[in-house]
């Protein structure tokens, strides 16, 4: 699957994505200092699922009208160690494979996931 992570990602999560098949840009490497803006208008131009920490793109998402391809992920998970999160997204990734098209909340214990108006 393509994935956007999010300058605030940290790399652990992105090498672990990457180990396990899946193409992964990273906004911190490729184009830090990017606004919301712009990196959810590079996830849609590239069809990727944008994978963030960050609550502001909850309201980007919707009045944005992402296409089909493109998603977004929010994790809200405990941010103790970067290892800790990389295993968490790891594991949350490979639950599911419906990511495109969906705005996503991922939690320790759950998922939730709204369709993305197009």
């Amino acid at each position: 699957m393509r994935f956007l992570a999010n300058e605030n990602f940290p790399f652990d999560a992105v090498a672990a994505l990457r180990q396990s098949g899946h193409d992964v840009g990273w906004v911190r490497s490729d184009a830090p200092g990017s606004t919301d803006r712009q990196v959810l208008e590079r996830a849609v131009a590239e069809a990727r699922v944008l994978l963030t920490l960050d609550n502001d793109f909850a309201e980007l998402s919707f009045p944005a009208r992402l296409p089909a391809a493109c998603g977004i992920v929010l994790f809200r998970i405990p941010q103790n160690s970067s290892s800790q999160v990389a295993s968490a997204v790891s594991r949350a990734i490979s639950l599911r494979n419906d990511w495109p098209g969906h705005f996503a909340v991922v939690e320790t214990h759950r998922i939730r996931m709204r369709k993305v108006p197009s």
